[in-house]
C-alpha cells in the first residue's frame, strides 16, 4: 500500500510534516475534523505545500522522521526545489 509524506502550512506561518494513505482526505481532516491534529486544529486553515510518495508505510515513517529534524530553512528549501511541490 503506497503512502505520502506531506508539508502544510498552518496560518501562523508554521510547518507541519505527516504521513497518510490519502493526501486529499487528510488535509480535509486538518481544516475540518476532529481527526486533524492536535498541532494544526489550533492553525487552521492549514495549505498543502509539498507531498511525496513512498512505497509503504516504514519509508514514509522514515522520511516523515528525517523531514522534521531538517530546520526550517531547510524545509522550505526542499518545498521550494522539489517536483513535489504543490502550486497553491
Amino acid at each position: 500500500m503506497s503512502y505520502f509524506v506531506y508539508i502544510l502550512e498552518c496560518s501562523d506561518g508554521s510547518l507541519y510534516t505527516g504521513i497518510t494513505k490519502d493526501v486529499a482526505k487528510r488535509l480535509d481532516e486538518h481544516n475540518t475534523s476532529d481527526k486533524g491534529a492536535k498541532y494544526t486544529k489550533a492553525r487552521r486553515p492549514v495549505k498543502l505545500l509539498y507531498e511525496e510518495y513512498s512505497e509503504n508505510r516504514s519509508s514514509a515513517s522514515k522520511r516523515e522522521y528525517s523531514i522534521k529534524k531538517l530546520s526550517r530553512l531547510k524545509k522550505l528549501q526542499l518545498i521550494r526545489s522539489s517536483k513535489h511541490t504543490i502550486n497553491n
